[in-house]
């Protein structure tokens, strides 16, 4: 989206530390943008939060929110519609019963930080 993104991560132990993927993720991009726009120095990023997910059902619970964002923000009305956002892809690429059992899952108990 135009004003932040949610992202799920598997980690392994002996890849670099979260925090520090996203610091290298946001300095090229940050980058990049600045680039393509003639803006040398603008501050692109400017929050990160992460929390480690541990049960299952809140893991399923928030793929089905990542996909849904876009729609939940009212920036389209189907979010596999939506170019930037990975609902279309899982749709496609998925198991149908894993689909089918994460569009199950409500969202309306999740604590995401996410007041944009």
């Amino acid at each position: 989206m135009s004003n932040h993104y949610h992202a799920l991560f598997s980690l392994q132990a002996a890849v670099p530390p979260l925090p520090a993927f996203v610091r290298r993720f946001h300095g090229a991009t940050a980058r990049g943008l600045n680039a393509r726009d003639a803006t040398p120095g603008r501050k692109v990023w400017f929050q990160y939060w992460d929390s480690r997910i541990t049960y299952e059902a809140s893991l399923l619970a928030r793929l089905r929110y990542v996909h849904t964002n876009p729609a939940h923000h009212r920036v389209v009305d189907d979010p596999e519609s939506y170019p930037w956002c990975s609902a279309a892809w899982f749709a496609r690429s998925a198991p149908k019963a894993f689909v089918e059992t994460v569009s199950r899952f409500k969202t309306d108990r999740l604590s995401v930080h996410d007041d944009f």
